[in-house]
């Protein structure tokens, strides 16, 4: 159950590579508002083990904890999370599962906007070769997204997401059309320039 009613809970969606890291990056940003991140809690339990931060062990926790958990096992802690912040927007990063969104649209109810970002795989995997932190090969890339819209079933959330944008431009493009979104949905009044 949503404590606050009024709280409006933006998802940022998409699969690996995609920019939702920089899309959060830039509401934080603009709008001061909080993330809650459903990957902290795997890379907790990575440290936990011992483990060293890659590709290889981080699917082998995102996939091994639903399968010995249960699929909302993230879902539920990071809804504990959201009910703490006080704010009236909270951000969401890297929501997947199927079952984590039906969870979300029944505590959040239409407080519960979702907004995909879609990337072409060419374009995503030359950014994910290239990222600071923790890149990946052509092999890695594709591998992990067949993972993730297999096993955890990532497709279904982004395919009924509220807002689709396109990443495959500039950034500024990119932050024009999620200025757009995030007035409307919040309804804010509109500056006579947005600011990139």
């Amino acid at each position: 159950m949503q404590k606050n009613k009024n709280q409006k809970i933006i998802t940022i969606l998409g699969l690996p590579g995609s920019g939702k890291s920089v899309v959060i990056d830039y509401l934080m940003n603009k709008f001061n508002w909080p993330k809650v991140y459903f990957g902290e809690i795997i890379l907790d339990e990575i440290k936990k083990q011992g483990l060293k931060v890659n590709e290889k062990n981080e699917r082998m926790i995102r996939e091994g904890m639903r399968e010995k958990y249960g699929r909302l096992c993230y879902a539920n802690p990071v809804i504990k999370k959201i009910n703490k912040i006080k704010n009236t927007t909270i951000l969401v990063e890297s929501l997947y599962d199927w079952e984590e969104y039906k969870l979300f649209k029944k505590t959040f109810k239409n407080n519960f906007i979702t907004i995909a970002i879609y990337t072409t795989p060419s374009v995503r995997y030359k950014r994910l070769s290239v990222r600071k932190i923790r890149p990946l090969s052509l092999k890695e890339a594709q591998s992990r997204d067949y993972a993730q819209i297999e096993n955890i079933f990532q497709a279904g959330p982004i395919a009924m997401a509220n807002y689709t944008v396109n990443n495959n431009g500039s950034f500024e493009e990119l932050y024009q059309q999620i200025d757009e979104i995030v007035y409307k949905v919040i309804k804010l009044k509109v500056k006579s320039k947005i600011n990139f």
